[in-house]
Formats: C-alpha cells, sequence, structure tokens
C-alpha cells in the first residue's frame, strides 16, 4: 500500500484465482496489439517501393502518426477505465484497432495509410491502461513485476507474429495481404474475451476502500510531487524512444545492409530479439522482484546498469559488415531488449493510489509513446536521411548506432529513482 510518500513496502499475498486465465488473455491481447503496430516495419521496403516514399516519410508512419493518438486518447480512456469496465473497454478497443488494421491494405497512397493507422493508434490506446489496473488487482505488489513481464511477452510474441507471419505473407502476395490477415485474428479474440475475461474488484491488495478516481490533473500532479515516479517515467521514456526506434528500422537494416528477405528477415528478427527477448523480459522482471524484497530501489539500479553492458555488442553489430557476426554480437542485448517494460510498468502501479492506477498508467504511456514511440522512428529515419549523401547505403547503420548511445541518458534517470526509493524507504522504517 502508498503511503504519503509514495513508497509501497513489499507485502505476502497470492494473487486471486482466475489469474492465470486472465493475464493470457490480456497477454493474447497485448500481443495482437503489437502485431498490429509492428507489421509495418517489415513492409517499409514494399510501401516506400509503391509509394515513393523517402525514409522520413516513413518515420512518420511507423512513428507519430500512430503515437500521437495512442497517446493522447490514452488518458480520456484511462479516466473511463478507473471508473467503469475495464473488460468491455479492452474488448471495444480489440475490435477498433483490429478492423483499421485490416483497413490499412485498402490504402491508396501515403495521406490515406496516415489516417488508417492514426486509427490503429486510436483502437489500441484502451487496451495497456486498463490491463495494467486489472493485472494490479490481480496480484500483490511483490508480484507485480513478474505477471507483467508475463504481459509484456505479448510484445514480443506480437513482434514475432508482425515479422515472420507479415513477412511471409507479403512475400507470398503482397503487404496488403498481409495487413488484412494480422487484423481478423483481433475480432475472434475479442468474443473469447467476452466470455472468459474476469474483472476484479477494485484495490484487492489495499486496506482501506479506495475513494472515486480524482481529475486526471490531480493524478498527474500526484505523479510529479513523487521523485522517484518522476524519474521512473523519465527513465521509461527515453527507453522506450531508443526501444522504439531501433525496432521499428532493424528489419530494414536487415533487408538493406545484409540483402535479407522480408521473410528471412522475419525469422532472423525473431530468433535474435524476440525469443531471446521473451525470456529475458520473464529473467529481468523475475529478478526485479527478487531485488525488490530488500526494497524497489535495488531492482531500479538493477535497470540501470544493463545498459552499460548490452549498448557495446549492439553497437558493434550494427557496424560489422558480416551478418554471422552481427548475429552473435545482438545475442546479449536480443536477451535484454524487453528488460524494462515489465518492471517499470509494475512499479508505476505499486506508487500510485489505486483510485489512480489507471490513469497513471495512461500518463506513463502517454509519456512513453508520445515521445519514445512518436519520436524515435522518425528521429532514426531523419538521421539516416542526413547521413545518407555521406555514408550512402551505410547511413542507416550509422544511425542506429549513434541513437543507441541515447540509452545511456535513461540509466541516469533510473539511478537518480532508485535513490529517491531508498530515501523513502528510510523516511517510512
Amino acid at each position: 500500500m502508498s503511503n504519503a510518500s509514495g513508497y509501497v513496502a513489499p507485502t505476502a499475498s497470492l494473487p486471486l484465482p482466475g489469474h492465470r486465465t486472465t493475464l493470457t488473455l490480456l497477454m493474447l491481447a497485448y500481443t495482437l496489439s503489437m502485431c498490429d503496430r509492428m507489421i509495418l516495419s517489415i513492409l517499409f521496403p514494399d510501401i516506400k517501393a509503391e509509394f515513393g516514399l523517402s525514409d522520413t516519410q516513413l518515420g512518420l508512419l511507423g512513428g507519430i502518426s500512430f503515437a500521437l493518438f495512442y497517446a493522447t486518447m490514452g488518458l480520456p480512456i484511462a479516466r473511463l477505465s478507473d471508473q467503469y469496465s475495464r473488460k468491455w473497454i479492452i474488448i471495444v478497443s480489440l475490435i477498433v484497432f483490429s478492423l483499421m488494421t485490416a483497413f490499412s491494405g485498402l490504402a491508396a497512397g501515403f495521406i490515406s495509410l496516415l489516417i488508417v493507422r492514426i486509427g490503429v493508434g486510436i483502437g489500441e490506446a484502451g487496451v495497456n491502461p486498463a490491463s495494467h489496473s486489472i493485472i494490479a488487482d490481480y496480484f500483490p505488489p511483490e508480484r507485480r513485476a513478474f505477471a507483467m513481464a508475463i504481459l509484456m511477452l505479448g510484445g514480443s510474441l506480437g513482434m514475432m507474429l508482425g515479422f515472420v507471419g507479415g513477412g511471409m505473407i507479403a512475400e507470398a502476395y503482397n503487404w496488403r495481404i498481409a495487413l488484412v490477415s494480422v487484423g481478423a485474428p483481433g475480432l475472434l479474440l475479442a468474443v473469447v474475451m467476452a466470455r472468459s475475461l474476469r474483472e476484479p474488484a477494485r484495490g484487492t491488495f489495499e486496506t482501506e476502500t479506495p475513494p472515486p478516481p480524482p481529475p486526471i490533473l490531480t493524478t498527474a500532479a500526484t505523479m510529479w510531487a513523487n521523485p522517484a515516479m518522476r524519474h521512473l517515467i523519465a527513465g521509461s521514456v527515453v527507453a522506450g524512444l531508443v526501444s522504439y526506434g531501433l525496432t521499428q528500422w532493424l528489419p530494414t537494416f536487415f533487408i538493406r545492409v545484409h540483402d535479407l528477405n522480408q521473410s528471412q528477415t522475419g525469422m532472423l528478427m525473431a530468433g535474435v530479439f524476440g525469443i531471446p527477448g521473451s525470456i529475458g523480459a520473464l529473467v529481468f522482471g523475475k529478478w526485479f522482484d527478487r531485488l525488490s524484497h530488500r526494497g524497489f530501489q535495488h531492482g531500479i539500479w538493477m535497470l540501470a546498469v544493463v545498459p552499460f553492458v548490452t549498448l557495446p555488442f549492439f553497437i558493434a553489430g550494427l557496424l560489422t559488415d558480416n551478418l554471422v557476426t552481427a548475429i552473435v554480437l545482438f545475442i546479449i542485448p536480443g536477451f535484454a531488449a524487453n528488460y524494462v517494460i515489465g518492471p517499470t510498468i509494475a512499479m508505476v502501479q505499486t506508487l500510485s493510489p489505486v483510485q489512480m492506477r489507471a490513469v497513471s498508467s495512461a500518463i506513463m504511456m502517454l509519456c512513453l509513446n508520445l515521445i519514445g514511440m512518436g519520436l524515435g522512428p522518425l528521429l532514426v529515419g531523419l538521421l539516416s536521411d542526413l547521413l545518407t549523401p555521406e555514408h550512402g547505403e551505410d547511413a542507416l547503420s550509422v544511425a542506429l548506432a549513434f541513437f543507441t548511445l541515447v540509452g545511456l541518458w535513461g540509466t541516469v534517470h533510473f539511478w537518480l529513482c532508485g535513490r529517491a526509493l531508498a530515501k523513502q524507504q528510510l523516511d517510512t522504517a
């Protein structure tokens, strides 16, 4: 339970009955959400060729067009999630983004595709905040990081499904059929969730009945007043900026630099980043939970250390000309690809009062997606275009290598977050 300073002492409780089914359904919803979001990156070369687009325009399609509405619509939808049925908000969101993804295959040009991708972003906006809030009511604080890591497996699974399935379908047919094909399964999942998803009472692991949800600005002010929360959000945003920028452009990197086709690229992304990233998300989530038994600051400090290990390998992999060498160098960064998101989302829920959880999650996702998803792919595309006159076909590799260094900025905020949590623990001792 959160006290006035925002520090939460670990407790000892078991998850609610039915937590496995609920977590599985929410993970599948996130899987399809991420698949519909990421498939565009494996289709970039085909879309670029058909519509005659620049890398900057591709960055707009994969970034700000989606992220602006995904992030801003998340706040009012999250407000509804703190007041009304989270289950039905997720189901309606699932239907909307699935239909919009399928409609993307009918785009006649850059503008129409941009508009439909905005629709995908609006549809996906309701999934994560409501899911995070439900999980916080199914799992006690000291088990939430691992639960959130399992939910975030959907990110890796969705990426693999989008890259492998999208690449194979696009190669066998075309990019339009690929978009229609990945949009359809969400409608089936919506039916299953309507029958099987059970919503828990709010504040299950709290000792007091939560008050009514406050206005959005009150929640934002509460988050800002907690220095640990401020640095947690800042570190997450920087990590997201780098992650989204790299993930959107890595398929194009392999196609341009190493002359792979779409299906080969999809399989490589799944094998090097998807599967290891899924395992790594679980390992880091469990490790975070174990460290947090001594105090949540120890888990946060772990997040600050990881980039110093992974970034040198990743940059070396981007700059080598040999594909096998690149794959070997990418193994360690691939394992740590999703190490941040589960623990940080769990900590936002843990540091937030019960009546503010969905909106707190949405505010975090607003910052993460508006800046991270919105600017990450766009900045890489801009940097690639700027470096092309000097570096030619290697411009994207160099752009990605420079962009990766931004991740070190995030480690500073995670270290400061841990220090603030340590101080709060001392103050409440």
